[in-house]
């Protein structure tokens, strides 16, 4: 994130702002795109949750605020729990090292800040 003080709820919003731009300079790329990420979260074999925390993991070890801040809040929104959280971040840390350490605290921010504005306990099991 730019200014690591920023809100996940201003970054993934002035992000999606930006994007719009390419929306309409490139619709076919955003179409096209979109269509690839819902057909890829699409419940199936694994659940839409399980693909959104393997989505985290990812952005937190490709150093992606923006992508933490979207999976983030997707997964505060299917009810995902601190711990599930946890122990997708532990993997991603297993797996990205101390880099990936310190971006899985950024998660850490945005879920507790997506939980808050969503009115979801971040602590309570789902």
């Amino acid at each position: 994130m730019a200014n690591p003080s920023s809100s996940f709820l201003d970054l993934t919003r002035d992000v999606s702002a930006r994007l719009a731009t390419l929306r309409s300079g490139a619709p076919d790329v955003m179409k096209s795109f979109g269509n690839l990420g819902r057909a890829a979260m699409a419940d199936g074999a694994l659940t839409a949750k399980t693909k959104e925390l393997m989505a985290l993991a990812l952005g937190v070890a490709a150093r992606c605020d923006p992508c933490i801040g979207y999976h983030v809040q997707a997964l505060v929104k299917l009810g995902a729990s601190r711990q599930e959280l946890d122990e997708t971040l532990a993997v991603a840390v297993y797996m990205g090292g101390g880099p990936s350490l310190m971006y899985a605290a950024n998660a850490i921010a945005a879920f507790d800040e997506f939980s808050v504005t969503t009115g979801t306990s971040a602590t309570a099991p789902k």
